[in-house]
């Protein structure tokens, strides 16, 4: 496969993905039936969520401000903040074409090369990664017992016992390889791995380490929190337990990655985690599409205003 085809099913196939995810979710719920939960949703709620959506956006830009200063520059926050909601905006169109664009606004606006800027990035996401690896374990604990019995009780308890043995060994295997395998994989797969140990340890090295932990925290707090409050909108979702909560987050966030912005695929993300709390389809459906539809908004008006306001601030400085 050569790489213009390779880049042309990167950008095609999660669009086609995110058409058929609406089109699936769609086919759960009338159209009708949807504009119904849409009408009788409490706004007020949605305004809610959309309030810690944009603190935690917020948050983003200035913990970026954290990062650039080992690197001998000074970030302005206006144009982090600005960069920021590109991102969002730019990743709707092409996946992780965003973080590119981020790199690009941070050269071109404050100097800082490329590939520092993207490096900044990278140890970015490998923080937020570290977080949600966080929630989802916190999530197993506690509620193990109920997780567990789901899935007892729709597969043999011996299997599920297996088929853990078996990732473990074959995780196993995978590292052993990686470690003293020369072959072109196993040295890339050495080289991404040494690089996620020193974006993870450059964070503590950082002057302002514990204010980077902290917004990073707060960052998903409000993530957490902008799913709960957006879900009382709706009243058949608002008596919610925690569980469902945490693990339509988890379901739903991983779903962004899917298709571009999550298109098609968060509705239906959300769907499959609240099925597993015997969660009407319809409500959570339009909840995804509620929840989706409302952020979604947010970016486009603020990312479209900051790549046409960025020119301009930045000309007039």
């Amino acid at each position: 496969m050569n790489i213009k085809t390779a880049r042309f099913l990167k950008i095609v196939l999660p669009l086609l993905l995110g058409v058929l995810l609406v089109w699936y979710s769609l086919s759960k719920i009338s159209v009708e039936e949807l504009i119904t939960y849409f009408k009788n949703a409490d706004y007020f709620y949605i305004g809610l969520g959309l309030f810690f959506g944009l603190l935690s956006h917020l948050s983003r830009a200035y913990r970026w401000k954290f990062m650039i200063e080992p690197l001998g520059y000074t970030l302005r926050l206006p144009n982090s903040v600005m960069a920021v909601f590109a991102t969002y905006l730019v990743n709707y169109t092409i996946p992780r074409a965003g973080e590119i664009t981020r790199a690009t606004i941070l050269a071109n606006y404050e100097g800082v090369p490329f590939e520092k800027g993207f490096g900044t990035i990278v140890a970015e996401r490998i923080a937020d990664m570290l977080v949600m690896l966080g929630i989802i374990s916190i999530t197993l604990f506690l509620e193990f017992d109920f997780i567990y019995q789901f899935f007892s009780e729709r597969f043999e308890p011996q299997k599920l016992i297996f088929g853990a043995i078996f990732i473990v060994v074959l995780i196993a295997l995978l590292l052993i390889f990686i470690r003293k395998s020369q072959s072109k994989l196993a040295v890339k797969a050495r080289a991404f791995v040494s690089g996620l140990i020193e974006g993870i340890l450059s964070i503590f090295k950082m002057k302002h380490k514990w204010a980077f932990i902290f917004h990073t925290l707060f960052i998903w707090a409000m993530y957490v929190l902008m799913f709960y409050v957006t879900s009382l909108s709706l009243e058949e979702t608002s008596n919610l337990p925690f569980a469902a909560i945490l693990i339509g987050f988890i379901s739903a966030s991983f779903s962004i990655a899917a298709t571009n912005g999550g298109i098609g695929s968060y509705p239906v993300a959300v769907y499959a985690a609240f099925s597993i709390f015997a969660i009407a389809k319809e409500p959570s459906i339009a909840f995804g599409w509620i929840m989706w539809s409302s952020q979604t908004f947010m970016i486009i008006v603020l990312g479209g205003l900051s790549l046409i306001y960025l020119p301009i601030y930045n000309r007039t400085e």
